[in-house]
């Protein structure tokens, strides 16, 4: 298994702590960092920024929001980054959420599994060093060369809902679960393993972004339920909320009900669900759960309202692994191509 980081969005701490968890990730000699994009930094600039901070530190860039940027964009991003940094580079794209891709930045966000099935399609020629020429129902794209072909860069994207897994498993390299259980985890690879037979390919690396505290106390809990609150309303977040049995929150929030009094209501159950919380130990037999499930990658997100820069967490998670027999597993990057079968 590979042991990842991603950089969190907690709404309660400053801009600049994602420079000091990237530190932190690369300290503890994770096998990446995932660097997305909200309401803070720009991607890119975040990506360079840490890339020069933290050197030989692996990075992903995204996901990054389909509807938002176009082929060329995204290209372009990739590598930037990818020549300033000298990282290897894996493009993790998503369909974000409709406030932000149709309320920020004023683009469509319907249709989102054709338009990333088109997206991919331009982007692999662009990296491939091929002029862009595309004319697609909802990806237009015509005359673009990359001056460097980056035919190396993996492409991974962001599922929720059948649709966009089925566009995943016959088009990615890799998709990426975000908030769900060891049991999604599951029912996603074995569509995913389906589709791609269906499609005559090899299944792409499936990767699972998971919160995690050590001993959360309700500063922690805190800061998790208000982040988690963020994700009750919007479409494919919604709806698993709802089979997990709390389709009330989910009701309230597409109701128009206010962040801080969602963030409120959402219990511990919840949390415990979609997280890995409690001791070292506890904590590291439920990201075992994830591997468990299918995932090839773990992508740990640092709770940091009682830990500054995440530094125990991503510590304990890199150091602490114990196996079936006792015997602590060697570092992450010690086992970077390491499978979950062992491989």
């Amino acid at each position: 298994m590979r042991l990842e980081a991603a950089l969190p969005f907690w709404l309660d701490r400053p801009d600049e702590e994602a420079l000091d968890i990237a530190a932190e990730v690369r300290r503890a000699d994770l096998d990446a960092l995932w660097i997305g994009e909200l309401a803070t930094y720009d991607a890119v600039a975040l990506a360079t920024a840490i890339g020069h901070r933290a050197p030989g530190l692996p990075l992903k860039l995204g996901p990054l929001a389909v509807g938002v940027r176009s082929p060329v964009a995204l290209a372009l991003a990739a590598s930037s980054v990818a020549a300033l940094t000298g990282s290897e580079l894996p493009l993790a794209l998503g369909a974000s959420r409709p406030e932000i891709v149709s309320g920020w930045h004023a683009r469509e966000w319907a249709h989102a599994a054709p338009r990333m099935r088109e997206t991919i399609a331009a982007l692999r020629a662009i990296l491939a060093g091929e002029r862009a020429d595309l004319d697609g129902r909802h990806v237009r794209t015509r005359g673009f060369r990359l001056r460097r072909a980056r035919p190396d860069i993996r492409i991974a994207v962001a599922a929720f809902g059948p649709a966009m897994t089925r566009v995943a498993a016959r088009h990615a390299d890799e998709v990426v679960l975000n908030l769900v259980p060891p049991a999604r985890v599951r029912a996603a690879r074995e569509v995913l393993d389906a589709e791609a037979r269906a499609a005559g390919r090899d299944a792409p690396r499936l990767a699972v972004w998971v919160p995690v505290a050590l001993e959360p106390g309700e500063a922690a809990l805190r800061q998790l339920a208000a982040q988690l609150a963020v994700y009750l309303a919007p479409p494919g977040y919604g709806e698993l909320f709802g089979e997990l049995g709390f389709g009330d929150l989910v009701a309230r929030a597409r109701g128009g009900a206010r962040r801080a009094e969602l963030a409120a209501a959402v219990p511990r159950e919840l949390l415990d669900q979609v997280c890995a919380l409690g001791s070292p130990e506890g904590v590291v037999a439920r990201l075992d759960d994830y591997c468990d499930a299918g995932a090839d990658s773990v992508a740990v997100v640092p709770a940091t309202a009682e830990d500054p820069a995440g530094r125990a967490a991503l510590g304990a998670t890199a150091v602490f692994s114990p196996q079936a027999n006792g015997a602590d597993r060697p570092s992450p990057r010690s086992r970077r191509h390491n499978e979950c079968d062992g491989g």
